[in-house]
This record gives C-alpha cells, structure tokens and sequence, in this order.
C-alpha cells in the first residue's frame, strides 16, 4: 500500500485523525468551546476537500485496496453524511452546554462515529461492509445514552445496543452463506457466481438476513420496534445524529451493495424488498396518527419515509438512482431542521426538560414566530407539500414508480401521505393555538443568534429554496450515478 493509494479516502483520514488531535487536547486541558471548534473544523476541511474533488476538475473513481469504492456517489453521500455531522455538532454545543458532566467526549464519539459512515458509503467488499458499520454504531450507543442522569436516555441507549447486536449477528450470518457459496467477498466479483448459486435455498437465505439487518438499522418495519423509544429516550441533538448521519450512510451502502452485487435482479429479493416498503409506508403512519410526542411523530414519520425510498431502489431505471438521492438530500435537511427546533426547545436535564409532547408546542407562534415558522416549513416538507423539498423527493419516487409501471406501488405512496398530512397538520395546527398562561418550556429568546439556531434557519432556507428550484440537486444527484460504476450491472442488465 502506498500513500497515492490510499488518497481517495482523504476526507475519512481527516476526521479520524480530527478526533485523534480531540483525544490529546481532552487530555490536556478540557475546554468544551475549543473541543467543540476543533472537531467542526476538522468535519469542515473534510467537507471541503471533498467539494474540491467533486468540482475541482477531472474526478476518476478509484478502488482501493478493493474493499473501498471512491466515485461521485460516494463523494455525494460523504458530503452528506459531514454537513448532517456538523449540523449535529452545532445543536449539541448549546444543549449540552449547561451539563454538569464531562461533555467534551461526545465530540470525540461523534467524529468516531462519522469517520466509519464515511467508510461505509464507500464499502464494495463484505469485509468493509462489517467494520465500517460497527465502526458507526458502537458510538451511537454512547451518544444515545450521554446524558444518563435521565432514565430514558440510558434505557434508549442499551435498546440500541442490543437490537443494533442483533442485527450484527444476522448481517455476519448471512455474510457467512453467501461467501459459502460464492467464494467471494466482493460486490464487484460476486455477480456472476451468486447468479449460478442462487438456486440455493441458503443464498436466498444469506441474502435475506443481510436485508433484514439493514432493515434494522433503518428502522423498516416490522423491524422498527426500537425506533420510537430510541428518539423519545435519547438527547435531541444526538437522535437527530441517528436519524440522519447513520440512516445515510446506511441506504447509501444498501443502495452499492444491492446495485453492484446484482441482488437487485434476484426476483425473490425485489419481493422482499417491496413487502418492507409497503409495511413500513403503512405501518409508520399509521401509528404516527395516534402519538402525542413530537419526537415519536417524527419516528414513526422515518419509517414510512424509508419505505418510500425502497420503493424507489425497486422501481430501477437509471433515473429512479437520482431519485433515491434527492430523497435523501432533501429527508436529511428536513429531518435536521425538525430535530433542530426540538434540540433548540430542550435542555440535558431531568425527564421533563426535553420538548417532545405537543402540548410544550401550543402557542409557540404567539412567543416565537420563526422557530414556529421554521417548524412549520419542515413538517410541509415532510407532508410533501409543493414548493417544499419533500415534494420534489416525493414526487420523483412516483415518477420512478411510475415509468417502471409499479402501480401499486405509485398508489401506496400517495395512501401513506394522505395519512402522513393528518399528523403533520396537527403538530401544525397545536403551535397557532392559544397559548398557555405559563409555558412549562420555551427555546432560548435569543436562539436565532446562537450557532445551533442560524443552522436551523438555514436548513429551512435551504428547503425552500430546493422544493422552488430543485434543478441544481437533481443534476448533482444524476451526475453522481452516471460516472459511477453502479450502472455497469445496470446497463448490463438492461
């Protein structure tokens, strides 16, 4: 291995070596703020290095050492995965600021954490596939359960920890026979001999417990039983982590692996596939309907949208690749603005201090008109209103549905967000309300001033300005799947 090699995964060595310069200056001197600024412009240097790549010139995709595939999809989902890590970071600085524990450590989880999502976007071998998604998860359990003075935050913690080692087991299981009878551990050069071996019962087998464990991890049902608890139970900043950063880099590696191995053109594993999206698209809203906790809503409300994007994997044309990007362009940036103006409302402290139930919401437009304005922009974008973001994601997903004749499919979609409006529109309608005399919680009076606010306004910008002109995204996101060798079993196929 020479260093040239290796140069394609320089943005993941910056974070990782970020949250080794993090390590020694804790054990220097703890100082939150210079914690907290280091590990964002470590995330930032990687961001920009990879900005760099993507318009800087001529980009080849690269392999290395052939367990890591470097390409314009991997640099998009990187991109992602940073600006979701920042996004995290800037929220967790004021909540966690007034904490009477060492706070500086969830920097240093965090940055580990980003540094295995970053690898797992770019996985092409089984081996990596499993480290690099250990990697990710183990610091999440610690980020869930940090402020564990409160019962649930720890209880949200170990939940994910046993469920996630469950899924663990089941991904290295089904790992184990497919490699049985392929003989390969690579995507890339397993095509042809999971074709000739998927007569066998126990590939299909293998198969199936890898979508399973991915379908755990991405909460879809009926393997969604964590998810609720985990985001009601864990600190805002750091549940907004999981719902995005790590959801990411999941449907990112999910989205190579069933691409480039050719499980996508296994009729048995489409049928599968479909049947989650169609239990987590009805299942999701519907128990959505029923909550009266904002961070529930927005648990259930995850599930139903990752049933979305399969269907989107499943509907496969060249433009139906794009389309499961622009979803996740415009689910992180709306999940993060979300999340962003709970964070802003809660603070560390006991089981009441954090704004989850609707009632801490009623007459928030009455004492602060933006935070409700912004909240307001994000569940219309979750709705899939016009002029949101969530409209142009949705709306490709039904066009991929669509032009590959999957009607029912293109029906289930428009059913899950008839039912998804109720539930927004009542988070919606409980801030116009008339307030209560004394609010049992209220953000900061001058949150739009502090790191974490100007980042939620800017995520909500953002979404209004990709739901009025998505065309930047959309070629961003088509440019990124044609160069990628993601389309050479596609085009094979086809």
């Amino acid at each position: 291995m020479s260093f040239s090699q290796l140069m394609p995964l320089a943005p993941v060595m910056i974070v990782a070596l970020t949250a080794v310069v993090v390590m020694i200056l804790i054990s220097i001197k703890r100082n939150h703020n210079l914690i907290a600024t280091a590990s964002v412009i470590g995330l930032n240097l990687a961001a920009a290095y990879i900005l760099l790549t993507m318009f800087g010139g001529q980009f080849v995709p690269s392999n290395v050492m052939g367990m890591f595939m470097v390409d314009p999809f991997t640099l998009l989902y990187q991109l992602l995965i940073l600006v979701a890590s920042l996004a995290c970071c800037t929220l967790s600085h004021a909540y966690i600021d007034s904490y009477q524990e060492n706070r500086e450590e969830l920097y240093l989880l965090l940055l580990v954490s980003v540094s295995g999502a970053m690898l797992m976007v770019s996985s092409a071998h089984y081996a990596s596939f499993f480290i690099s998604l250990e990697l990710m998860s183990i610091p999440v359990y610690g980020l869930l359960a940090y402020t564990y003075q409160r019962s649930r935050s720890l209880e949200a913690g170990i939940k994910y920890l046993v469920l996630s080692a469950t899924a663990s087991a089941m991904l290295l299981m089904g790992m184990a026979y497919i490699y049985a009878y392929t003989g390969s551990l690579a995507f890339y050069d397993s095509v042809q001999a999971l074709f000739e071996a998927i007569q066998q019962p126990m590939v299909i087998l293998g198969l199936g417990l890898i979508i399973f464990a991915v379908a755990f991890k991405l909460s879809l049902a009926p393997f969604h039983k964590w998810t609720p608890d985990v985001y009601a139970g864990a600190p805002a900043p750091l549940v907004t982590f999981l719902a995005t950063a790590a959801k990411v880099a999941t449907i990112g590696l999910f989205v190579r692996f069933m691409l480039t191995s050719g499980a996508i053109l296994i009729d048995s594993i489409v049928t599968i596939i479909t049947i989650l999206a169609v239990l987590s698209i009805v299942i999701g809203n519907l128990l959505a309907v029923r909550q009266v906790n904002l961070k529930r809503v927005l648990a259930y409300s995850s599930i139903a949208h990752f049933g979305y994007l399969l269907i989107a994997l499943v509907s496969m044309t060249y433009a139906s690749l794009g389309s499961v990007t622009v979803y996740v362009i415009t689910y992180v940036l709306t999940t993060i603005g979300a999340f962003g103006a709970v964070a802003l409302m809660s603070s560390p402290y006991n089981n009441v201090d954090e704004a989850e139930s609707l009632a801490d919401y009623r007459g928030l437009f009455w004492r602060r008109p933006v935070l409700t304005a912004t909240l307001t922009v994000m569940m219309l974008s979750l709705a899939g209103i016009p002029l949101t973001a969530g409209f142009i994601g949705k709306f490709l997903v039904v066009m991929a549905a669509v032009t590959t004749q999957h009607w029912f499919l293109a029906a289930m979609i428009v059913v899950g967000s008839g039912i998804g409006l109720y539930y927004y529109l009542r988070v919606m309608i409980v801030m116009y309300m008339t307030p209560p005399d004394v609010p049992r919680i209220d953000a900061d009076k001058h949150w739009g001033q502090k790191v974490g606010g100007i980042m939620v306004l800017a995520a909500a910008a953002l979404v209004l300005i990709i739901g009025i002109y998505p065309d930047p995204i959309i070629k961003l996101a088509l440019e990124g799947e044609i160069l990628s060798p993601l389309h050479f079993v596609l085009a094979n196929h086809q």
